[in-house]
């Protein structure tokens, strides 16, 4: 319908400089890619026959935005991965290992909850302005981490952290697209994120080496120049848009056309719902007044989210029904859910596994860890280009599934005296399972989605990958605390049960009579087996909603019509 497609070029309240989008045809080839202004200069945007004259890519202001984005881009991962090397030292100094669940979930629910209004401000406010603001913040929530005096402060800034977060893969994606033409965007999208998942393997390491020199707080605080850096180039330099803009003329109506009943009634859902996660069964029975209020408040206002968003938006919601409804999308969703949510339940607790149960170092546990994140880099990359070249997409994501479920079959049976061979090897099979399904979900959606649904499809996929980390945390978390008291009352009944949790799992040596140790130690090796347990049921049901993604190939002229 016409109402849905892009406001023409005569509709527009705000003024636009010549040349840089003309029409619909330029938004999508991206003839509109000078950095600098072009009615400044007096020139035209380069067209397709004089590219060479004016080759934007090897523009050095180019390569300076390029290069700030990947640096941002590497910050975020970084950011996700230094942290699991942390959280032993910070439950140890601040006596929460009953919080570790808030400490990742805190800023993936923030991230999650800002996730569908992203777009919406880029559209509304402009690239350049709204990604430096997401990046403020970011930086902000980073300094509080750094400076938190305890753990109920630290929480709240890993929350600030995740809403910067939230908006910055989005804007340096739209950026490279307002400064490149197209043909040259998958180059510097690929370098971007290639870039960034150094950020995710190195996370380990660095944060090892920093909390052996440093302290655990320079984890936080090494985002501080990096981000300033990446600031200075980009509040320095001219960013088109890249996109035609809303219409609306007052600050009422700019206000109601970024959905803020729908999105403070999405906030309301998944806030309520974390607290029932988070509180049921620790602070609150499953079956109290308290955990049914909340589930059911929770129900009522993703009901309430739903109708709105359905009866009342319309086409102009966060996510449209009619995109809603195609199988491969909903499938798609559910997959990178199931596959983020196993991601980070090795992300997060190996780590905690070799320090507590085998008693190394956070440099050492940093450096145990990276097999299975350099595997899943590898085959990520690999399963891309093969994807690319065979068409089909479905495969790797039924490997994922099949891998990813043996791998976590085989961590399961972890014990303190498991050897390295059979570790690493464990953790390269459910590596490599991961890595085969890492971007199968965004291929599917992509290749489904007609060219004017793609970007409310990826802001969809974003939001099912980070509700799907923040819940499996909150799962894990659930698991984790009753199989460690559940595991010292049966291999260390002597122990005191509060002193060695606040102890947290790096102190746990600490706290503990050398008699008592090796039973805490079985203890926490239960703990940590189950929740490969629940990975490996994540894994089952992934293997399941693959088959909904679609016999499809990327080769294949895209259909609308496909469900």
């Amino acid at each position: 319908m016409e109402s849905q497609r892009l406001i023409s070029s005569e509709s527009l309240d705000i003024p636009r400089p010549e040349g840089i989008v003309q029409d619909e045809e330029d938004f999508h080839t991206g003839r509109y890619s000078d950095l600098e202004h072009p009615s400044s200069q007096g020139q035209d945007v380069p067209q397709d026959g004089d590219e060479d004259e004016n080759d934007d890519v090897t523009n050095a202001k180019v390569v300076l935005v390029v290069a700030a984005l990947t640096a941002t881009s590497f910050l975020v991962m970084l950011d996700m991965s230094i942290l699991p090397t942390a959280i032993p030292q910070i439950t140890t100094e601040f006596h929460s290992l009953g919080d570790i669940g808030w400490f990742g979930s805190a800023y993936l629910l923030a991230s999650s909850t800002m996730q569908p209004l992203t777009g919406k401000l880029y559209l509304r406010f402009g690239l350049k302005y709204t990604f430096l603001t997401f990046l403020t913040v970011f930086e902000l929530g980073s300094l509080l981490c750094g400076i938190a005096p305890s753990t109920k402060l630290f929480i709240l800034a890993r929350a600030v952290a995740g809403l910067g977060a939230s908006g910055l893969l989005n804007g340096a994606l739209s950026i490279i697209a307002a400064i490149a033409p197209m043909h040259k965007r998958p180059a510097l999208i690929g370098f971007m994120l290639l870039i960034g998942q150094l950020g995710m393997v190195g996370g380990p390491v660095l944060g090892g080496l920093l909390m052996k020199y440093a302290g655990w707080r320079w984890c936080f605080y090494i985002n501080l120049p990096i981000g300033a850096v990446s600031a200075i180039i980009l509040s320095s330099l001219y960013i088109p848009d890249g996109f035609i803009r809303s219409t609306a003329k007052t600050k009422l109506a700019v206000f109601f056309s970024l959905d803020p009943i729908g999105f403070v009634l999405f906030t309301a859902f998944t806030v309520t719902l974390f607290m029932t996660l988070q509180w049921g069964g620790s602070i609150y029975e499953w079956m109290s007044p308290v955990i049914i209020g909340l589930l059911g408040a929770s129900i009522l206002l993703f009901t309430l989210f739903a109708g709105w968003e359905r009866f009342v938006v319309g086409e102009n919601a966060m996510f449209p029904y009619s995109m809603l409804r195609k199988r491969v999308v909903w499938a798609s969703c559910l997959t990178i859910f199931l596959l983020q949510g196993c991601a980070l339940i090795y992300l997060y607790y190996l780590p905690m596994y070799f320090q507590s149960v085998k008693g190394t170092s956070p440099l050492s546990s940093g450096v145990y860890n990276s097999p299975g994140i350099g595997s899943q880099m590898l085959l990520a990359a690999v399963s891309g280009v093969l994807v690319g070249r065979m068409g089909y997409y479905l495969p790797w994501v039924l490997a994922s599934g099949m891998l990813g479920l043996v791998g976590s079959v085989l961590m399961s049976t972890l014990t303190p005296e498991t050897s390295p061979a059979a570790w690493i090897s464990y953790q390269v099979i459910a590596g490599i399972g991961r890595g085969c399904g890492t971007t199968m979900p965004m291929v599917a959606t992509q290749n489904i989605l007609s060219p004017e649904q793609i970007p409310l499809g990826m802001s969809l996929v974003a939001f099912c990958q980070s509700f799907g980390g923040s819940m499996f945390l909150m799962f894990a978390q659930a698991i984790f605390s009753y199989s460690l008291v559940d595991g010292l009352k049966r291999f260390a009944p002597t122990v005191d049960i509060p002193t060695v949790i606040d102890a947290g799992a790096a102190g746990l040596r600490d706290v503990v009579q050398p008699g008592e140790l090796p039973g805490v130690i079985k203890a926490y090796n239960l703990s940590f087996t189950r929740e490969f347990y629940l990975a490996a049921v994540a894994y089952i049901a992934m293997i399941f909603s693959a088959w909904g993604m679609g016999w499809y190939s990327v080769k294949k002229q895209k259909g609308g019509s496909r469900d």
